[in-house]
């Protein structure tokens, strides 16, 4: 198989792949962050990197099996200004329009937020597949609902793996945590505003709260979706610290890492804001493996 993965970020396509046991003889990525392709070179050096996507012209590719990506998504995002198409973000699924209808691939997937029932009717018109909505808490600790639009068969219901924040926080000395926290929070921003040790300010993001001298309220079993974007102000409804002494710490790059299931120290090759940034904006690998493995079911 040949793959062609557009907006690449940092290759999480090819975690997956590996994870799913599908064997490929090239990987095509187009990115443009130097980052997010370090990262994919570091870990796949055998990596063919095309560079931006709306040069795509230019490509002069082999047959692809597999075309993949995940858009850009602030133009349709609850989260954000919901400047749909308009946004030129956006707009660059109408490049993966484009570039399926030039290599007429076997099978296709593209990833996007959950948004508006019109911007979704729209991209379903173009690919001409309606999409299967996922929540990333089905395979890992984090709250992450994701629609997918695919021509995939056999991909069956996500059973639900039980795993928490619990089983993938780090034990770190200056901040324990010993202590009970929430299982799975409400939201987490990867990026932007501080939270320093000691700090009574509460925010629902950028970070998971974590107490010293407290305990969290019970209930709220997974960690919140990770975003690659700064603070956006957040939903300060959830006001759960029942001790007013707490102490706050971001979430560990490993943990992130855990949260997005992917390898521990995969995103290692970079400074931890860029790594903060790309697993913001990376895959929820596991989901992207069940997927795929509908290819050979």
């Amino acid at each position: 198989m040949n793959i062609l993965s557009l907006f690449d970020g940092m290759s999480c396509g090819q975690i997956a792949l590996n994870r799913a046991g599908i064997k490929y003889n090239n990987y095509f990525a187009s990115e443009v962050d130097k980052y997010a392709i370090t990262v994919a070179q570091n870990n796949y050096p055998k990596t063919i990197q095309l560079g931006d996507i709306t040069k795509w012209r230019e490509w002069d590719l082999p047959k692809i099996d597999l075309v993949m990506g995940g858009s850009p998504c602030q133009g349709f995002s609850f989260a954000g200004k919901q400047l749909n198409f308009d946004d030129p973000r956006s707009k660059l699924f109408f490049e993966f329009v484009d570039i399926l209808k030039h290599y007429k691939p076997k099978y296709f997937l593209l990833e996007n937020v959950k948004m508006k029932k019109e911007y979704q009717d729209i991209i379903s018109g173009y690919l001409g597949v309606e999409p299967i909505m996922i929540n990333s808490n089905l395979v890992s600790a984090q709250n992450r609902v994701r629609y997918y639009w695919t021509n995939i068969p056999n991909i069956n219901l996500l059973e639900d793996k039980k795993i928490y924040l619990k089983d993938i926080l780090q034990y770190l000395p200056d901040c324990p945590i010993g202590v009970k926290v929430r299982e799975k929070s409400n939201c987490l921003c990867v990026g932007g505003r501080s939270s320093p040790f000691g700090s009574k300010q509460i925010w629902d993001s950028p970070f998971q709260r974590i107490t010293k001298k407290g305990t969290l309220k019970p209930g709220i079993e997974k960690a919140g979706c990770l975003t690659g974007g700064a603070h956006s102000g957040g939903n300060h409804s959830d006001m759960d610290i029942i001790h007013s002494e707490i102490a706050t710490r971001r979430y560990s790059c490993i943990e992130c890492e855990r949260l997005q299931t992917i390898p521990e120290n995969y995103t290692n090759y970079v400074s931890n804001t860029q790594r903060y940034k790309m697993l913001g904006n990376g895959w929820t690998v596991d989901v992207i493996v069940h997927i795929l493995k509908g290819i050979f079911a």
